[in-house]
């Protein structure tokens, strides 16, 4: 299972801020499930509202209507990269500095975090998190006071070294930073006359926004005034979008990096059509991540598309657990076959990714069982052989099915009659620039190689460990 990261939403100037940002975060729920939480500013005082759960979960009528007033706000949701699954570690992250408030939200992962917190924590600052956002709010606090806000969160950038957007509310500000390398997507939309920022444009549709534009690499955007401002951080580095939003991540209504999702998730599985076409009956997805690249599958091979899995829409992040006899419920709570599209049919099964192949082999495993002839697989990215260290949880080697088996091993352990991942070649052949993204899980080419805090380039399976390299050396 991919775990997704982070989401962020900002708007400012909008009379009802705090519940443009709740439907904002509505929108991209998917980034992050863990907790939420929104920050606003009403011109004297800032109001915060942060909780455990789902979106719907932690706010109500109250929080909206009457606790967080104001016309600026900054939301954000959560799946912990770095930091435990903790309240004290939901983001917007608060604090107080003289007469400016800042909070900041953030989505990615900061590869030189140790390094930095050592070095901080010498210096006398004091962590009341575990989180590398706190990291770059302690380093923007050193350089306020001879630097104005814009000048500090130029200089913090420069210390820190990873994946990150940020959004920050600074009282009357509203900014947005971008690193240099763009892994992480952020974009800017209007709203009448009001300025909206979100990791994903299907935020915009939402709240009935229009998508400018995204911001871009190494771009800091502030929002003062009605006004927006773009200012460098820092020279451009080779750009290094992560594949996995328009593979996996992002929603296929959103556009990320300026590319439409949809769009690009079709063309990955029309390009596996013409690498890896087999005879079947038909071509099926396993919903809801394969849907779209199936779709493309089927038109460029000729081949029906049937939806032959259900998936149960209903299935919350808890429920009563069965008897122990009931085996493999949670998968089967939430996909469930046709059973009469399966027996003596000979089936491609669409995929966007393996990452362990458990959860696959079990599905599988059911088509079997109900008298499925032949299976195959084809999915729409390479194979996952490697780390990230910049936001996903492919946190190590050892839990990677590609990066210690061969494409038959593999095939075997799930049980398929055959198995195929699209080449890079092929999956680059979707984007409009094909040098503009990070493959590193697919091929280990690294834009940015972590380092312990002792500043040695770690990476060997068995002592690389996600997040922030903690245990290495």
């Amino acid at each position: 299972m991919k775990r997704e990261y982070c989401g962020l939403f900002g708007i400012y100037g909008h009379p009802e801020a705090a519940r443009m940002a709740y439907f904002g975060l509505y929108a991209i729920q998917h980034r992050g499930q863990e907790s939420a939480g929104i920050v606003t500013w009403d011109g004297q005082k800032i109001r915060e509202h942060k909780g455990m759960g789902l979106v719907a979960e932690v706010f109500n009528e109250r929080h909206l209507a009457r606790e967080l007033k104001g016309d600026i706000a900054l939301g954000h949701i959560r799946y912990s990269t770095t930091g435990a699954s903790l309240i004290r570690n939901a983001q917007p992250f608060l604090v107080r500095f003289g007469d400016m408030h800042l909070a900041v939200g953030h989505n990615g992962n900061l590869v030189n975090t140790l390094k930095l917190r050592k070095e901080l924590e010498a210096q006398g600052s004091i962590f009341q998190t575990t989180m590398d956002t706190e990291i770059f709010v302690h380093l923007i606090a050193k350089n306020l006071g001879k630097n104005s806000l814009e000048e500090a969160i130029i200089k913090a950038c420069r210390r820190i070294k990873g994946a990150y957007s940020f959004i920050i509310l600074a009282n009357d500000k509203l900014i947005a930073v971008k690193d240099p390398n763009g892994f992480r997507p952020l974009s800017i939309g209007r709203l009448g006359d009001n300025y909206v920022l979100a990791s994903e444009s299907c935020a915009f549709d939402l709240i009935e926004a229009e998508y400018m534009r995204p911001v871009d690499c190494g771009e800091m955007v502030v929002i003062e005034g009605g006004r927006l401002t773009s200012h460098r951080i820092c020279d451009k580095a080779p750009t290094s979008h992560c594949i996995f939003e328009l593979i996996y991540f992002a929603r296929p209504d959103s556009y990320v990096f300026g590319e439409l999702v949809y769009e690009k998730r079709k063309l990955m599985g029309a390009a596996l059509a013409r690498e890896a076409g087999v005879d079947a009956d038909y071509v099926m997805p396993f919903p809801d991540s394969g849907n779209y690249a199936a779709l493309g599958y089927s038109q460029v091979s000729g081949l029906p598309l049937e939806l032959t899995m259900v998936r149960n829409h209903y299935v919350g992040r808890t429920f009563i657990q069965p008897s122990q006899d009931m085996r493999d419920f949670g998968v089967r709570v939430k996909l469930n076959p046709v059973k009469s599209m399966v027996k003596g049919k000979s089936i491609i099964i669409v995929e966007d990714s393996i990452v362990r192949g458990t959860t696959i082999r079990t599905r599988v495993k059911k088509l079997r069982e109900l008298g499925a002839r032949h299976i195959h697989m084809r999915v729409s990215c390479p194979a996952i052989r490697f780390p990230c260290y910049y936001g996903i949880d492919f946190s190590s080697k050892g839990e990677l099915i590609a990066a210690n088996n061969t494409n038959e091993e593999i095939a075997r352990f799930i049980g398929l009659d055959s198995l195929h991942y699209l080449s890079e070649e092929g999956l680059l052949s979707s984007v409009a620039v094909k040098d503009a993204y990070c493959l590193a899980c697919f091929n280990g080419e690294y834009p940015i190689r972590p380092a312990c805090g002792a500043g040695k380039m770690c990476l060997e399976d068995g002592v690389a460990v996600l997040p922030g390299l903690e245990k290495c050396c």
